[in-house]
């Protein structure tokens, strides 16, 4: 699978093909780390689930904190509720991915906005590690909706779809990267019944699709703008 950032708006996704959608076991992932940059930033929480034939697996949940190299800004502190003093006592970024990749198996690793900011910031922390990346299938919730969805020309964001399939997020605690992975897990229940609806048992990029890709307010400086447009 290739990924390629067009410009500021657009990237190109080619190269994939996954068979067999609504039989699968999906990991859905979600991280936070100290801001939007992943050139410039570090992962500082892990979340996951595990989805098996349109059901939340029991037990099917991991989380942990990842202390980071960088400090924290305030207003991503405030933002996760994820302090540097957390960090002080978090374990290190390769014992928490060798955690992940064993909790991950072999399932097709599931994204929101993945292709954009998670993927590769854990590809950077893999690398600053000398750890190999996992080699599990990569599906980012953004494209798969926009491969059934040509004629919305709109930000495919987290709220975008939750608002689109009317999901009820006023459970789940947001920029938290175990609660978001629950709403990417209930985001991808919602697809996959579209998909199924269509006929559809199979995602196949290997032709390429242009996706659009998340974009900071106009000026935003912020670490909290940062922060919020990383579920884009």
């Amino acid at each position: 699978m290739n990924v390629t950032f067009l410009s500021s708006e657009l990237y190109r996704v080619d190269g994939l093909r996954i068979s067999g959608l609504q039989d699968r076991t999906y990991c859905v992932f979600d991280l936070e780390g100290t801001g939007i940059d992943y050139t410039k930033e570090y992962i500082t929480q892990i979340g996951a689930i595990r989805i098996e034939r349109g059901t939340t697996l029991e037990g099917g949940r991991f989380s942990s904190l990842v202390r980071s190299p960088k400090p924290i800004p305030p207003a991503i502190e405030r933002l996760t509720g994820i302090t540097n003093a957390d960090m002080a006592r978090a374990p290190g970024f390769p014992e928490v991915y060798a955690d992940f990749v064993r909790f991950a198996e072999d399932a097709v690793l599931v994204t929101q906005a993945g292709y954009e900011y998670d993927m590769n910031l854990l590809q950077k922390q893999c690398g600053m590690s000398g750890l190999p990346m996992a080699d599990n299938p990569v599906i980012d919730t953004k494209a798969m909706f926009t491969h059934i969805h040509p004629e919305i020309d709109a930000v495919v964001s987290t709220d975008f779809l939750l608002n689109y399939y009317s999901i009820d997020a006023d459970d789940v605690p947001r920029h938290d990267a175990l609660g978001d992975s629950v709403l990417i897990g209930r985001i991808l229940l919602r697809i996959l019944e579209e998909y199924r609806e269509r006929g559809l048992d199979e995602l196949d990029l290997t032709r390429g699709l242009t996706v659009r890709r998340f974009r900071l307010p106009p000026f935003a400086t912020a670490d909290t703008d940062q922060a919020g447009a990383a579920n884009g």
